[in-house]
This record gives structure tokens, sequence and C-alpha cells, in this order.
């Protein structure tokens, strides 16, 4: 590819006039445009089903009508309190109370009953359709991303999808399940209680009523500024896992340069950013909350203060038991509303989340390859067309790439696009492809305007092979399937659809290394090594296997060695016959046959013909064949050179292994390909077969969490907290006194009910002493406020603080992990975000509020039954006899939603990381149009989830069911036993009520902690994945207990080193290796892919440790050192530089590690890498922001950059790890030559596949099946007439 041009800034010789119309602006704008979608509440149900919609309304008809059950009692009450009255003035015989009390019991009873069927559906119905509506949210999500342009993705990372597709969606799954049932049964449950209050008296009710506007008020207006605060901070996640997602993908780099602290900062500026708002966002609930539940206690002091005034005044014909039936009725109604608060957090929340989703959903996409529109020709003969094209990256639209271009590309022949780094010859790709829209000018194909063209249809006419195949993780059958997507030959009969994919092996000349291989074309992709060559002919029998008409070549040899390159080039050179084949190409060898060679610069042509018309022109396309030219220096003539090249075709270009024995087939074929080995980016693992950004349609075996217990968690997270152990003291003793507020007024309520019940002629008695408790109501509201805002205040705070230490640390502990963790297909670079993102949000589940309320709750239900047992032992025990009950209901119920939620996490962290990859490889995705194939096999993940889950579902609402309806049962036993107590003149009225009032509060108080049960149970699972990532050993990375390395002079040995990878120990890569590099030398190491070249940089690296021999370094051996302080010796050049978000000089000071450096350090470095120059020429300069990936910049630059990075650090050891080989000939020639320079002084090792880079190396290494097999100068080894010799014979232009 040329050098990641699309979003490039093109270098210099771009033009930079930023005068471009209105027309043109509007086209740039409309393929980056995400106007934010506005979503309420109900918005979020968009996708339900009519079996969700039915569902859901007879939940929510279950849900309202357990909440309005719950009132009910309240007349009971009311009533029982009159006929108590009855009894104690010896108005009613023992036996007529008996049967009265006996009614009122089973009413109970059959709320009891009522109670449980309700909430057991309305619990089941919300939470199995919260799952399928988030499933439907996340399939429609992913749809959406895959429909979008390409220039949409060029400022969203795909961290950044992963955050939306698990922690945005898990908010909205956790806003619309149990969370709705629980808000409607309150919501239900303060309706109801008001409405019996106001028909019992409408007058005291009314009065009573004030309080709730402002409770409306207070609820409204803190409700919205929680929804601000929350899409701040979700924006600021969203960046925050872009950036983890871009270096946890570049670890190697990260690793290579330690600079793991430096960009764990940078990362954690993003999470600062987001915890501000986060913490906002949380204060204003607590407040909330407080507010409400000190309204609530003002409400109890002005109702008894009126309802006593009213019980005076003989006109009103209110009674004692009206009174207590109006104030339990609004006692309950405001508790349970009081209880919304919370629930309705995590409503307004999943509304925040909703709308980040819906905006890129709802976005129309301008280049959209699921749409209909377009014409679909019935022939194509493959004639295209460019005129008069300009084209400007969205990105970058001051920058113009290509200007009045104009191109014609004849049918059926091979046209070849050659040129500078950002000449524009990716462009052209880009532009046939329709990834960007022109702005202006015409791209036709047989006359037609490719923008009339039916998108979808035109891409499957055309087939792309570029320089890095994307390969599924499928067998590789299916792999080459996946190219016959939309031809129709898809659909034939299995028995032909294996011919085509044999046919098109064939014709990529793969087909006899596939029958080698042990399950042949069953292979599977993620089960085997395979080297750079077959993959790429893999990739190249995917594009041929459909016959396009058009073919387009991508630098499709220039990441290979030699030998694979010439067999991938002569399958190339088969499958162009007769089709319209495009070819851009950096190495010329691999051109100099096309029919038309078209020099591009500063884009525009400024040479085109055949190769040999080109030579004699001695123009720029001269120039830039001489510059790739291998100079025989003193070596004699060969006396037949072409039939040397013909050997050596014929050795060489047969099969990567067909001569070797059938051991050596195993250590090779099934090897990664040397790029592999060391890879700067994720898509370039060691042991991991497939790349990290591959799209994964099969899931991965994942990792196992190890049982841990709850102390065990419980402490580990409190280790998050140290620092704010004062604040959580401090709000630990807030909960305790705010825990005992509820028993208190049990006590005041009972003092003023039996207040109430004061025979006429101490009326007096009964309005001095209702203002007494009155008053004492209006203090308990007061202290209410204080104490709950306090607490709230104080575990928000340590909860935000928790969740940015947990990530941070969590960021860490990834970054210091040894590499091969990396090569683990569970801890891919989109599983290992989706943990950042949605894992630590999880764990405030036990924190903050929800620890808060826990606490409060607790304190409630024991104090409550302390006061109980003192007040009156004989029906406090007898009400206590069902608590356990409802304690182990809810710890079963935690149980279950434990089990639960492993199971979900595994589905959709698979899911995920898919949905992460795919977006990461957008570009093979939309080439392939795999769309329609990528999008089903992550619907199928998500589906089969939902399926196995209903079963869990029904169980633990049954379990939360009985929790709930449970207290209904303990209020029949209280009433019966303690009447009965009370018909025998055991107990009084008040001992009675204080009795009754402990017990029945405290047990709804245990039924509140079971409705945070989902919370704890998902953060107790959170917890334990994130203990187990702490306990992860890291033996190479964090080793920082031997020898310090303060100064080296470079010189290296292997001795007798063998290297296995620990994921195939059964395949060595290097065996018994012997190297001596002196001080100062430059070595070079040549040979096939597989040979082991970037091996012996990883481990020079310490990315691994050698499985036997010892690898030494100015005689001390490496496993003995400082790992820190060796690497600080140590620089690395790879293939594909990886750059981070920021600017410039943020990324150039990444080698160094210390922010104490001057500038003039940083000009000298940019200067001896040849980049200085452009530096400076830019608007910002240094300042200049490089984008995702350094995606702003092409790839000659970035390398530059690289180089620069590695300068800075002034190493004694330089290695190159093919740090040229993805450039064009005039950005290799400006890049080798700053390599050159910086090599001076230091001992270098290069790994190379352009031979002409390294011939003026000291010593090269010629290795093979992981030894040595040739040695010396490149004069040397050319006189030998060996291997070497014979892959310069294969490169040479003349």
């Amino acid at each position: 590819m040329d050098d990641t041009e699309w979003p490039s800034f093109m270098g210099l010789q771009q033009s930079t006039k930023p005068n471009g119309t209105s027309s043109e602006s509007a086209i740039l704008e409309a393929q980056i445009s995400a106007p934010v979608s506005k979503v309420g509440f109900f918005g979020i149900y968009r996708y339900a089903s009519r079996v969700d919609l039915v569902i859901i309304g007879f939940s929510c008809v279950f849900a309202v009508a357990a909440g309005a059950g719950l009132p009910i009692f309240t007349v009971l009450f009311g009533n029982l309190t009159s006929t108590f009255q009855d009894v104690a003035t010896h108005q009613m015989t023992y036996d007529d109370f008996y049967d009265e009390l006996t009614t009122n019991v089973v009413y109970f009873v059959y709320l009891a009953i009522g109670e449980f069927l309700t909430v057991c559906l309305a619990t089941a119905g919300f939470v199995y359709t919260g799952e399928h509506v988030s499933q439907q949210i996340r399939i429609q999500y992913f749809r959406a991303i895959l429909r979008q342009n390409i220039a949409f993705f060029d400022n969203l990372g795909a961290g950044e999808i992963t955050t939306r597709i698990t922690a945005d969606t898990n908010l909205i799954q956790d806003g619309i399940s149990e969370k709705v049932s629980l808000v409607l049964s309150g919501l239900g449950t303060f309706v109801t209680a008001f409405i019996i209050a106001y028909i019992v008296s409408w007058r005291l009710a009314l009065i009573c009523s004030a309080t709730l506007v402002a409770l409306l008020l207070i609820m409204g207006g803190c409700s919205a500024a929680m929804l601000v605060y929350s899409k701040v901070a979700l924006e600021s996640q969203g960046r925050g896992a872009s950036l983890a997602e871009d270096i946890l993908d570049s670890i190697r780099t990260v690793v290579a340069f330690d600079a793991q602290e430096t960009l764990a900062r940078k990362y954690e500026s993003y999470l600062k950013e987001a915890e501000r708002p986060g913490m906002k966002s949380q204060l204003t609930f607590v407040a909330m909350v407080g507010a409400m539940l000190c309204v609530m206690y003002l409400n109890y002091g002005l109702g008894f203060w009126m309802g006593s005034r009213f019980l005076v005044n003989s006109e009103n014909h209110v009674k004692a038991g009206d009174i207590l039936t109006v104030l339990m009725a609004i006692i309950l109604g405001s508790y349970n509303l009081g209880n919304v608060a919370p629930h309705g957090q995590a409503l307004s929340t999943a509304v925040a989340a909703a709308s980040k989703l819906y905006t890129t959903i709802d976005r129309h996409s301008p280049l959209d390859p699921s749409s209909s529109v377009g014409i679909k020709l019935n022939t194509v003969l493959g004639d295209i067309t460019l005129r008069n094209v300009r084209h400007i990256y969205p990105s970058r639209p001051e920058v113009v790439i290509a200007d009045n271009l104009n191109v014609d590309i004849p049918a059926g022949k091979t046209t070849a696009f050659v040129g500078p780094s950002g000449s524009g010859k990716s462009t052209i790709i880009g532009l046939l492809e329709r990834f960007y829209n022109p702005v202006a000018g015409t791209v036709s194909l047989d006359g037609h305007d490719i923008a009339t063209l039916n998108l979808q249809w035109l891409r499957q006419q055309v087939s792309l092979v570029s320089q890095e195949p994307r390969l599924f993780a499928a067998t590789i059958a299916e792999n080459i399937r996946f190219g016959l997507v939309g031809s129709g030959l898809d659909t034939q009969p299995m028995g032909q659809v294996q011919k085509h994919i044999e046919t098109a092996a064939r014709m990529a000349n793969a087909h006899d290394f596939i029958l080698a291989l042990p399950q042949g074309y069953d292979t599977h992709i993620g089960r085997c090594s395979l080297s750079g060559g077959q993959k790429q002919r893999i990739a190249i029998a995917r594009a041929i296997v459909k016959n396009p008409k058009i073919l387009l070549l991508d630098e499709a040899t220039s990441a290979l060695d030699t030998k694979s390159e010439g067999l991938v080039q002569a399958a190339l050179d088969n499958v162009a016959q007769g089709r319209t084949t495009i070819m851009i190409a950096h190495r010329l060898s691999t051109i100099k046959d096309a029919h038309n060679i078209i020099v591009l610069r500063h884009g525009k042509i400024v040479e085109q013909g055949p190769h040999q018309k080109l030579m004699e022109q001695d123009g720029v396309y001269r120039d830039m064949v001489e510059a790739q030219q291998i100079k025989h220096r003193n070596m004699p003539p060969s006396p037949n050179r072409l039939t040397a090249k013909f050997r050596m075709s014929r050795s060489y270009l047969q099969d990567d292994d067909d001569d070797l024995s059938d051991d050596a087939y195993e250590m090779i074929s099934m090897r990664t390909d040397d790029e592999s080995d060391i890879g700067l980016q994720g898509g370039k693992k060691v042991a991991r077969p497939v790349s990290r950004m591959s799209l994964p349609s099969f899931p991965h075996g994942t990792k196992r969490t190890r049982p841990y217990s709850i102390w065990t968690l419980f402490r580990f997270l409190a280790s998050f907290n140290k620092p704010e152990r004062p604040f959580l003291v401090l709000g630990l003793c807030a909960s305790v006194l705010a825990g005992g507020i509820q028993p208190s007024q049990a006590v005041l309520f009972a003092k003023a009910i039996t207040t109430l019940t004061l025979p006429e002629s101490q009326y007096g008695k009964l309005r001095d002493d209702t203002n007494f408790w009155s008053l004492f109501f209006l203090m308990i509201g007061l202290v209410t406020l204080i104490l709950y805002s306090l607490q709230g205040a104080l575990f928000a705070y340590s909860s935000e603080r928790m969740v940015y230490r947990a990530r941070s640390r969590a960021f860490r502990v990834m970054l210091q992990q040894d590499i091969p963790f990396f090569d683990r297909p569970e801890n891919s670079t989109g599983a290992l975000t989706a943990t950042l993102s949605a894992e630590t949000k999880q764990l405030a589940g036990i924190s903050g509020v929800t620890l808060g309320t826990i606490l409060i709750v607790s304190v409630n239900l024991v104090a409550s039954l302390v006061v109980a047992l003192i007040m009156g032992w004989k029906l406090a025990l007898v009400c206590i006899s069902a608590v356990p009950v409802l304690l182990m209901c809810g710890f079963v119920r935690v149980s279950m939603l434990d089990k639960f939620q492993r199971r979900a996490k595994k589905a959709y962290q698979q899911s995920a990381s898919a949905a992460c990859e795919a977006a990461s490889a957008i570009r093979t995705v939309a080439t392939l149009t795999m769309e329609s194939e990528i999008h089903r096999s992550y619907e199928v993940q998500i589906r089969q989830q939902l399926r196995s889950d209903i079963l869990p579902i029904i169980k633990s609402s049954l379990l939360y069911a009985a929790s709930q309806s449970l207290p209904f049962m303990c209020m029949a036993l209280g009433f019966w036993y303690g009447g009965t107590l009370f018909g025998h003149h055991e107990y009084s009225l008040f001992k009675f009520y204080v009795c009754f009032s402990e017990v029945i509060f405290g047990a709804q108080a245990a039924g509140t902690v079971f409705s945070h049960a989902p919370d704890m149970g998902k953060a107790k699972h959170a917890a334990a994945e994130f203990k187990q990532l702490f306990d992860s050993a890291s033996g190479i990375t964090a080793h920082h207990a031997g020898t310090h390395v303060r100064e080296m002079q470079g010189l290296i040995e292997f001795h007798e080193v063998t290297f296995r990878y620990s994921t195939r120990p059964e395949q060595p890569v290097l065996y018994r290796l012997n190297l001596t590099i002196k001080p100062g030398q430059y070595v070079a190491l040549v040979g096939p892919s597989g040979s082991g070249k970037s091996t012996v940089i990883a481990l020079l690296e310490r990315f691994y440790d050698a499985t036997r021999g010892s690898i030494c370094v100015d005689g001390r051996n490496i496993q003995t050192v400082d790992t820190a302080s060796y690497r600080n010796h140590i620089a690395l050049v790879g293939q594909e530089p990886a750059l981070f978000q920021g600017t410039i000089r943020d990324n150039i000071l990444l080698g160094c590690g210390s922010a104490d450096i001057t500038e003039e350090t940083v000009i000298k470095a940019c200067r001896e890498s040849n980049i200085y120059d452009f530096i400076v020429s830019l608007p910002q300069g240094f300042n200049t922001i490089v984008g995702s990936k350094g995606g702003m910049l092409s790839g000659g630059q970035k390398q530059r950059v690289a180089i620069a990075r590695a300068l800075i650090r002034d190493p004694k050891i330089l290695l190159l790890d093919e740090a040229t080989s993805a450039l064009d000939s005039e950005s290799e020639k400006i890049v080798q030559t700053a390599l050159d320079a910086a090599s001076h002084g230091r001992t270098t090792i290069a790994v190379a596949h352009r031979l002409s880079t390294i011939q003026r190396a000291d010593v090269i290494y010629v290795l093979d099946q992981g030894g040595v097999v040739e040695s010396g100068t490149h004069t040397q080894l050319m006189r030998r007439r060996g291997r070497y010799h014979d892959l310069v014979n294969l490169q040479n232009l003349t």
C-alpha cells in the first residue's frame, strides 16, 4: 500500500491552498459529518419487536400492579387501628376482634400471593426484553458501522467502537431491564398510596401533596443535569478507549522504547477528563436523594400537625384511623418514590448512551454499500477513465491530493503507477473502490460515471490485493470462498464451489502448499501459522476466485522476502492475463512488464510508457530504477545470466518448501512469517497465527476466571481507594447515622399514632404532643438531608477515584505484561479494550452510591430489629423469623446473576472483539463486500446468548419475587400474633406500633438490598476479572532485579540459541544459532520468510527469552540484566512505524523517556532522520497532530519520525526490521540515507528483503531453517554464487 496514503499530509509536494469551493466543502462535509441524534427514553425501544412490545406492555401492567398492591395494607392498617382502639376502650369483644383480625390477615396473604406473581412476571419480562432490545441495538449499531463510508473511520478509532458496543450497550441494557420494573413499581406504589390518601381524607392529603411538587422539581432538575454530565463523561471515555486501542495494538513499539509510563499518563489524561463530569453526575444524584428524603420527613411533620387539627375539629369527620391511613399511605408512597431515584439514574444514563449509538445508527452514509441505488451494467469490459479529477481527503481539507488528474486505463491491459509517497498512487485505488468521493471530476467505468453505479455491484467487479493480507479466522477454503460473495457463484452446489476454490488456488500458486497441510483446504487459519508468502497467495486466490474484470494490486509483494515475492509475483503475472490490472509498486522489478507505467509526482503525471521507453528517456523513472539497482562491483560476469535467473525461477518459484524434507517442511511451512515475528503493530504477532486485527468469525477459547472469595475481592477493590480511606471512614460513619434515621422515625411514628388515639377529653394534650412530635420530624428531615448528602458525596468521590485508578492501573498492568501475553487469542486488542471500558464501570456496583445504600439499609435493618426486640421481644422474635428467608432469597439471586453475568460476558466479549477488529479492517470488509457475511456472523453470536439465558432469567426472577412478597407474609404474621397479644392486653398500643413498624420497615429494607443484586453480581465478576489480570505474572517486562546497564559497547553474541514460541512448542524457529557481531558493525540478516531473521531482533529486544543457549551483550547474558536500563541502549525501527495520537513532538519524545530533553536534541534527531525540513514546513510544526496511528502522515514521513524517535535516545545498538520495505523508491532513498547516517558509530542489525539496502553491510548473514547458511560481505557472497547470489539476481531489473 502507498504508505497509508489515504488520510495523509502527502508531504510537501501537495498543494495546500485552502481555496475549496462551497460545493467541495459540502462533498467533504457529507463524508465525515454525523449529526447528533436526540433520543428520549422511549426512543431506546426503537428496535423492539412486536413480541417485545407486548411483553413490555404486560410487564408494565404487572410492575405497576406489584407497586399498587403495596399501599393497600395501609387501609387495612387504618381499619385495624380503629378496631384496636375499640378493644382498648372495651367497645368490642375479643371474639369479634379476633374475627376481624383473621379477615385482615387473610387479605395480607392474598396480597403476598399477588405481589409474588406480579413481581416475578414483571422482572422476567423486563430482563428478557432488556437483553433482547440491547442485542438488537448492538446488531443495528454494528450494521450501521459496516455501512459507513471509509472517511467516517479516519477520525474514529476502533477502541471507540468497542466502547460503544460494550460499555454503552451494557448501560442501555441495565437501564431498560429490571430497573424499569423497579421504577414502575415504585411509581405504582406512590400513585396508589396517594389515591388512597385522597379517598380517605382529601383535605389532609391535599396539604401533604404540596411536597409532591417539590419532589418533582428536585428530580427533574437533577436528572437533567445528570444527563448532561453523563454525555460529557462518555465522550471522554470513548476518546480514551481509542487511545488505549492504538497503544495495545502497537504494544511491541511501546515495550521497545520503554514508553509504558509516558503513554499511560496520556491515557490517564482522558480518564481525568471523564472523571470530573462523572463525579458531578454522582454528586448531583446524591444531593437529589438527600433532598427527596428530607422533603418526605418534612411531610410527616406537616401531616401529623394538620391531621391533629382536623381530628379535634368534629366538622371534618376525621378519625384517628383515617389520619393513620393517610400518613402511612403518604409515607409509603414517598418512601418508594425515593427508591425510584437510584434506578432513575440508570435510566438517564441509558438515554445518554443511546444518544451516542443512535448518532451512528441514524447517520446517512454518502457511500452506503448496502444501498440498492445505482446502475448495474450487464457486461463489464474494464475501460477506466479519470477526467479532471480533483481529490481532497475529508480528514485534511487543506491538502489537495490530486488536481486535474487525467488517466486512461485500457481494458485487459496492465497499468502500473509509481512515484514517491504522497504522489497519489493509492488515491487512485481509493477512488476506483469508491472509498472516497472526488471533489471534482469523474471516474468512469466503460463510459459510465462510477458515481451512478451501484456501489456494492461496483466493488464486486473489482478485486484488491493489498500489502498486508487480512485473513479471516476460518478454514482456508472458507477464506477463498469469501471472494465469491455477491458473484452468484457462492450459491452453487458445494462441489462446484470447491472446484472454483481449487482453480483459484492453482492460479495463485497456492494449491500445492495447501494440500501439504494436515487438513488441506479444511485447515483452520486460526490453528496453524502460515508464512507471509502463503498468506498472500491465499489472498490472491480469494481475489481472483470470482474471475473479476478489474484487478487492483496495491503493493502486493512489498512486505515479502525475495523468495516469497517470486512466488507471489509469478501468481500475479498469471492472474493478470486478460484483465484490467492496476498495479502500485515500490519494487520496480515487479512492474517492468506492465503495458503502461505511469509516474506520478505532486498528484500529476510526469511520465508514462512501457519500461523500456521510460528507461530510454533518462527521466524520473530511470532515476528510480537506478536507485533500486544492486551494484555488481568486483564480480566476474556470469556466463549466462539468463540461465542463472531461469534456474533461480525454477528453484524459488515452485513452492516455498518443495525442496525440503518433511521435518523441515513442518518447521517452516507451519511457522509464522518473519514479519510476524516482530511486528510493531498488532497486526503482526509472533505466536498469533492470525492478525490481532483479523476478523474472527469463529469463537476463540476464553480464559477461565479463577474463583476468588468475596473478602479477597473486597480487599482487592479497597486497595484502589487507599488514599480515600479517611473519606470512606467518614462516609461509613455518616451511613451508620443515616441508617439510624428510619428506626428513630418508627418510634416517633408510634408516639404520634398513640397521641392521636387519645380520647376527646384529652384533645388539649393531643394538640401539644402532636406539635412536639411534628417538630421532631422537622429535625429528622434536616439531619437526613445533611447525612445523606454527606455520605453520598463521600462515596461518590471515592467511587469515581476507584474507577479511575482501576482503569489506570489495569492499563499499566497490561502494558507491563510480557509479549506472549498479547499473543494469546483471548488477549486481543478488542478484548482488552472492552475490559478497560466495560469491566471497570461495573466495579462501581459495589462502591459509591450502591455501597452507601447497602450500608444504610443494613444499619436500618439491624437497628430496627434491635429496637423491636427491646420494646417487645415476643412479637419481634415472631416477625424476625421470616428475615432469614428474605436474606436467603437475596443471596441466591446474587449467585444466579453472577453465573448469568459470567455467561453473558463470554459471548459479548467475543462479539465485541469481532466488532472492533472488523472496524479496524473495514477496507478489507468493504473490498470483499463482506458486510452482510460479517454482520450475520456477529448476529449469530449475539442471538445464541439470549436463548441460553432464558431459564436463568426465570429462576432469578422467581427468587427475587419471593424476596419482595415475603414482607407481606411477615406483616400477616405480625398482625396476627401482635393482635392476639394486644387483644389479651399484653401489649400497649404504643408497644405494638413500635414493634410492628420497626419489623415491617426493616423487612422492606432487606428487600431493597436485593434490588442492587444485579449491580453487585456484575461487580463481583468484574472484580474477579481484574484480580486475575493483576495476578498474572510478567517475567521479562517487569524484571528490574538484574544488573543495571550504565553503558554499552555493542558486542553481541548468540551462543547455541534455540527458540520456540510458547504457543507452538513443537515448532522450532531458531536451532543452535551462533552469531558474533562486533561493536560498530553493520550486519544484515537476509533469507526466506520464517528463517528467523526477525526472531533474532525480538530476542535481542527481550520480547522473548531463548529456549536454550544464551544471548550476550558486552559479555553479559541479557537475561541477567535490568530490562529497562538494557533497552535504553537499544532502538528499534520497524517496517510499519507505530505512531500514537498526539503531536509529532510527542511521538519523537517517546524514544527518550525523559521530559527534560532540549529542543536542540530534538532538532538534531530530526535532521539526522531527514524529517526536520518537512516538520518546520507544516503550519503547526512540531505541534502538528499526527492522527490515530499516524494516519495524517504518509508512510515515508511516518518512518522518518520513527527513525527520529529511535535516534533521540542515542542508542548503541540500532535494530532495523524491514525499515524501508513499504516505501516507494524516492522515500526509500531518503529514509535509507537517514538510516545509513544513523548507523555510524553504532552496532546495527538490519533485516531486509530489498537487498539493495544492505549491500554496504560489513557482514551479511543468510539465514534458513533457523540457522546461518552463508555469511560474508556482499562482494564475497556474490563470488560464491550461493543462495545470496541467487537472491540478488532475482531482484535485479536489468
